[in-house]
């Protein structure tokens, strides 16, 4: 399974830089960009965090999808 999410659409929606958001959240730039590749699974307190700024629930932000590999 791999966790999918609307990280970067939702940036964009609320005009925000990865700069921005990362301040909020707590992580780096780098951090940001690599959850938007799905690079990188944030934390629970993470995935949080960024679900309060966009004022979403989490499951409207992030979701599993299979990966067709078993």
């Amino acid at each position: 399974m791999e966790l999918q999410n609307r990280v970067k659409e939702l940036r964009a929606r609320f005009n925000l830089t990865q700069e921005m958001l990362a301040l909020q959240v707590g992580v780096t730039r780098q951090t940001i960009a690599s959850i938007e590749k799905g690079d990188y699974t944030p934390s629970l307190l993470l995935a949080l965090r960024i679900c309060e700024v966009f004022h979403s629930k989490m499951e409207d932000i992030f979701w599993l999808r299979e990966s067709g590999l078993k």
